[in-house]
């Protein structure tokens, strides 16, 4: 049986470079080999024992790649095409998926719907940072990238770009307003440039980190806030003169963080919740109006699938937004645990790592 190198979850605090069996393919799958990946801040969350995962299970849902066996029943692709596929893989026929909730697939399951079932890869199945992935469901989740993209220009797609963008999306961004985007990481800056591309006129980011904010001014924001020289709270409020933001975009995962953006709407504002939090969260009574202030809080897991991929994509290849300087460093997949390392203490200004053979 032919091996593959493969970066494994062993137990809390370990994520090692290992060996393990090449998947077979099955007729409705593709087997990808993987050119380029990336460390996503959900993995740290698995490797610190944040999010429980199976011992054994490879980690990653971010692929670039390229087709090296297709299942039997696929259609519509070639052996040797360069794809990428989404960080959720839906199966494209489940009932949530049918209602355009795929992200929420719950295929195989009596009903239908799953929470967070269409994330699979590193999660439920084996992921990607490994020589080899198996992408479940081919047809509905691979999509092909364009001539003239390079690997890094589109290694943002599967997860960053969908996510950060999907917090603009979920929010209802419209033309004109004001949004505020709490936590400047790889999500953060994306949901910047997104909420630029859907018609916000005033954005507003919030970190610490100097290189961070210069990277979300680059992106589109026209105000940073150091929440180090004082409270984000005020801070916000005195640039909107105590009217508050029309949109919130939550990008860390925090009491806190979640808090402030509460804080900060105006009334009937719109709080979209894109962090994965790790303890219960607490609304405060006064920052929620009592339950009476028409505020909406929403919650997204990034959208998947072939059309979701083909449109990001088009973005890019459209210039309209460059996300290459968010690929801070480099490493070897024999480097894995080293690019862990570095990624999940956050050293050297790290954004993203891109992952290579």
């Amino acid at each position: 049986m032919k091996k593959m190198k493969a970066a494994i979850f062993v137990e809390k605090g370990r994520i090692v470079l290992d060996e393990k069996p090449i998947p077979d393919v099955g007729p409705l799958d593709a087997l990808i080999r993987v050119t380029t990946t990336t460390i996503c801040g959900t993995d740290v969350h698995i490797l610190k024992g944040e999010y429980p995962v199976e011992r054994g299970l490879t980690i990653g849902h971010e692929p670039v790649g390229v087709i090296e066996k297709l299942g039997s029943a696929v259609a519509g692709f070639q052996e040797g095409q360069r794809v990428i596929a989404g960080a959720i893989t839906p199966s494209g026929h489940s009932y949530a998926c049918l209602c355009g909730c795929g992200s929420q697939d719950g295929v195989g399951t009596r009903h239908g719907f799953k929470a967070m079932g269409g994330w699979k890869f590193g999660n439920t199945i084996d992921g990607c940072q490994a020589e080899y992935v198996l992408v479940k469901d081919a047809m509905a989740n691979l999509s092909p990238i364009p001539d003239g993209l390079t690997d890094e220009q589109v290694l943002m797609c599967p997860d960053i770009m969908s996510t950060g963008f999907s917090g603009a999306e979920s929010g209802k961004v419209r033309i004109g307003d004001t949004v505020v985007v709490f936590a400047l990481g790889p999500i953060g800056l994306c949901a910047v440039a997104g909420a630029k591309l859907m018609g916000a006129t005033t954005i507003i980011g919030v970190d610490t980190v100097p290189a961070r904010l210069d990277v979300a001014r680059s992106l589109g924001a026209d105000h940073v806030v150091d929440f180090k020289q004082g409270d984000p709270v005020e801070q916000i409020m005195a640039l909107t003169d105590g009217r508050g933001v029309d949109v919130a975009i939550e990008a860390l995962g925090t009491q806190g963080t979640f808090e402030s953006s509460l804080r900060v709407l105006r009334p009937g504002g719109t709080l979209s919740s894109l962090g994965v939090y790790s303890s219960d969260l607490r609304i405060p009574l006064g920052a929620f109006s009592a339950g009476l202030g028409d505020l909406k809080i929403v919650s997204t897991l990034c959208p998947g699938g072939k059309e979701r991929m083909r449109r990001l994509m088009d973005v890019v290849g459209s210039g309209r937004v460059d996300l290459k300087p968010l690929v801070t460093h480099r490493f070897k997949l024999d480097d894995i645990e080293a690019a862990y390392e570095l990624f999940a203490n956050q050293r050297d200004g790290v954004l993203k790592v891109a992952i290579t053979p």
